[in-house]
């Protein structure tokens, strides 16, 4: 069982920076494919980011490319999110997830992620 914890989240204005870190306890996270996903009142939880095991691969969604970058300290258990020229748009509750399965098939789907944090909000004003 892995326990996550997200955290950095906050208000930030329009162009400005957050990093989002994601800790994991009662495991390594080594052995996990993880993902950020985000979700705004209303919506779907939909895919940001995804970083293979070692963190030689990574996964953005179109909306976030160029501006985000996923990483990974295994040797720390955490992964983070850099998230730059932050747009209002971006405002939702971010989680960090991570799954079993090692492949990185449909990577965007969250219902194929078995660990889950709390989320953490990121609010970015115009």
């Amino acid at each position: 069982q892995v326990q996550l914890v997200e955290s950095g989240g906050g208000l930030v204005q329009a162009g400005g920076s957050l990093r989002l870190s994601c800790a994991a306890s009662g495991r390594t996270l080594s052995n996990n494919f993880v993902g950020w996903f985000r979700q705004s009142p209303g919506n779907e939880r939909d895919f940001v980011a995804a970083i293979s095991r070692a963190g030689g691969s990574t996964w953005y969604a179109d909306s976030v490319k160029g501006r985000f970058t996923i990483s990974r300290d295994n040797a720390k258990n955490l992964v983070l999110l850099q998230m730059n020229s932050l747009k209002p748009e971006d405002t939702a509750v971010y989680y960090c997830a991570a799954r079993v399965d090692w492949s990185n098939t449909y990577y965007y789907e969250d219902r194929r992620y078995n660990y889950w944090g709390q989320g953490t909000q990121v609010t970015v004003s115009s």
